[in-house]
C-alpha cells in the first residue's frame, strides 16, 4: 500500500505512462529520439510538480495559519538553549515555500529581540525542510531520500544556529527601519472557513510566484536529461569526482528557485548517475543560500555575520553531501 502511494499517488507513475501513450501510440511518435524524449520530460514532470503543488502549497498554507508570525514569535520566545534551536527549527517547517519569503518573517524576529540563534535555526530551516518538501522529494527520490534530506535539514538548522549564537554577534544586526510584510497575521483567530479561504487564496499567490521556475527548472532537466552527454555529467559531479559535493554546492548559490524548481534538475542529474549527496547539496544550495535572498539578508545583517551565516551553512552542506555520497543513502 505505502509502495503504492509513493508510485502511483506522489509519483504519478500513471500520469507518465499516459503521456507517453499519448505520444507514441496517438502522436505517433519515436521517445528515442532526443527532442520527443525531451518533449516527454517536459509535459510529465511540469504536469507533475504543478499537481503537487497546488495540493501541497494548499495543505502547508492551512497548516501555516496555525502559526502567524506574532504567535510564532510568542512560541519562541519561551524557549532557550538547544531545544530553542530545536523549536526554532521545527517552526521553520510550517512557513513560506522559499527562503525570500522567509527571510522578512526572520527580519520582524530580529526586530521583536528574539535570540540570533533561534531566529538563525529558522531561517536556515524554513526553506529548506517542509511537509511540503519531504513528499515532493519522495515523489521523485523515494522515501528514503526525502527523510533523511528533511532530518538533515533540521539538524544543519539546529547546528547552525547554536554556532552563531555562541559567536554573540548581536552588535552585528543592522537597524532596519523597513516595512516588513506581517504574512497572515490575523489568522490565528480564523474560522475554518477563513483558513480554507486563506489556503486557497495564499495557493493561488504562490503558485502565481513560483511556476516560472518550475517551467524553467523542468527546461533544464530535460536539456540535461536528453541533451548533455552523460560522461559530461559526470566528469564534473559524478563520483569519481573528489570535489563533485563542493561544485554543487556553489552551482546551486546563485541560482534563485526553490525546491519545485530544482526538483526536476536534480531528477535529471539522479538518472545520468550523480551520486544522492551531491544532488542534496546542489538542492540545499539552491534553496539555503540563493544570491536574492543574500542580498536582501544584507539589509539587516553586517557583513561579517552575514558571512559567518554563509560560511556555517555551506560548509553543513557540504558535509552533509559527502557524508550522504559516503553512507550511500538511496
Amino acid at each position: 500500500m505505502f509502495e503504492f502511494f509513493i508510485k502511483q499517488v506522489l509519483g504519478m507513475k500513471w500520469l507518465a505512462d499516459l503521456v507517453q501513450d499519448i505520444m507514441v501510440n496517438v502522436f505517433k511518435l519515436d521517445l528515442q529520439e532526443k527532442i520527443w524524449g525531451s518533449l516527454h520530460f517536459f509535459v510529465y514532470d511540469t504536469i507533475k510538480i504543478l499537481i503537487l503543488l497546488f495540493v501541497l502549497v494548499f495543505i502547508i498554507a492551512y497548516i501555516q495559519s496555525y502559526f502567524p508570525p506574532e504567535r510564532t514569535k510568542k512560541i519562541l520566545s519561551r524557549f532557550n538553549g538547544i531545544l530553542g534551536n530545536k523549536i526554532a527549527a521545527l517552526l521553520g517547517t510550517v512557513t513560506p515555500f522559499c527562503s525570500c519569503s522567509s527571510v522578512p518573517i526572520f527580519i520582524g524576529f530580529t526586530r521583536a529581540g528574539l535570540p540570533l540563534g533561534l531566529t538563525f535555526s529558522f531561517l536556515i530551516s524554513s526553506p529548506l525542510v517542509d511537509l511540503g518538501s519531504m513528499l515532493m522529494l519522495m515523489s521523485f527520490f523515494g522515501e528514503k531520500f526525502a527523510v533523511a534530506y528533511v532530518l538533515l535539514g533540521l539538524v544543519l538548522a539546529v547546528i547552525g544556529g547554536l554556532m552563531i549564537s555562541s559567536l554573540k554577534m548581536e552588535d552585528h544586526i543592522k537597524s532596519y527601519n523597513g516595512n516588513v510584510r506581517e504574512l497572515y497575521s490575523e489568522s490565528e483567530n480564523f474560522t475554518q472557513k477563513q483558513r480554507l479561504s486563506y489556503a486557497k487564496s495564499d495557493t493561488v499567490i504562490i503558485v502565481k510566484n513560483v511556476y516560472k521556475y518550475v517551467l524553467m527548472g523542468v527546461g533544464i532537466g530535460a536539456i540535461i536529461h536528453n541533451w548533455v552527454p552523460k560522461e559530461f555529467i559526470l566528469a564534473i559531479l559524478g563520483p569519481d569526482n573528489p570535489y563533485g559535493v563542493l561544485i554543487a554546492t556553489i552551482i546551486g548559490i546563485p541560482i534563485y528557485a526553490d525546491l519545485f524548481g530544482a526538483l526536476p534538475i536534480a531528477e535529471a542529474l539522479y538518472l545520468a548517475g550523480v551520486p544522492s549527496g551531491t544532488i542534496l547539496a546542489l538542492m540545499m544550495g539552491i534553496t539555503a543560500l540563493s544570491l536574492p535572498s543574500m542580498i536582501m539578508l544584507s539589509n539587516v545583517l553586517k557583513p561579517k555575520l552575514l558571512g559567518v551565516f554563509i560560511g556555517i551553512v555551506t560548509i553543513g552542506i557540504i558535509i552533509i553531501g559527502y557524508t550522504f555520497n559516503l553512507l550511500n543513502l538511496v
